[in-house]
């Protein structure tokens, strides 16, 4: 009996070796890295990102009941689930030309306190996530009263993504005062 620990250790050497070679890896060691995640949307041929807090519903371009003496880039008051939202063509409040408007055309419903407006948009390019050595402070080349809107952008690739505020929007005496000059 005294070989029978030394048969039984062999063994246990023996199994252990064979767990060794068919044994699969350790767990992956992923890195986690913080992202911001926004709603990314074309405005013309200009690539912006707005913070999902900041944006209560996506709709397509709906029905429109058009408000007289105003300017020409408030489209319209929409009845929306029973609340009246104003919707601004955000190109036209940008550039001073209205948008054309298609199939791909988009309302970003944004409330802000007890204020609520939608933003026409050209597209929207669905949620976009962006990590922080993506930020810049470099803004993408738009108009000036566009980029006046934008606080920095994030650079991915080739891609150059504006950060649109909705704050900086709403704090613009312009987009307050929606009466057409006479």
């Amino acid at each position: 009996m005294p070989n029978s620990g030394v048969g039984v250790f062999a063994l246990l050497r023996d199994i252990e070796s064979r767990s060794r070679q068919k044994a699969l890896g350790l767990p992956q060691q992923l890195e986690i890295r913080p992202a911001q995640t926004g709603i990314g949307f074309l405005l013309q041929n200009i690539a912006l990102v707005v913070a999902t807090r900041e944006i209560s519903e996506i709709l397509p371009y709906p029905p429109l009941t058009r408000i007289p003496g105003t300017v020409d880039w408030l489209k319209g008051v929409a009845n929306i689930r029973g609340t009246l939202v104003p919707v601004i063509d955000l190109l036209g409040f940008a550039k001073q030309k209205t948008a054309r408007l298609n199939r791909k055309n988009r309302v970003l419903v944004m409330r802000r306190g007890d204020f609520i407006s939608g933003l026409l948009v050209t597209e929207v390019l669905g949620l976009r996530h962006f990590f922080e050595e993506e930020k810049t402070t470099d803004l993408p080349p738009a108009p000036a009263r566009l980029q006046c809107l934008l606080d920095g952008g994030y650079q991915q690739g080739d891609q150059h993504w504006g950060i649109f505020s909705t704050r900086r929007l709403t704090d613009t005496p312009e987009f307050m005062n929606v009466a057409a000059e006479v």
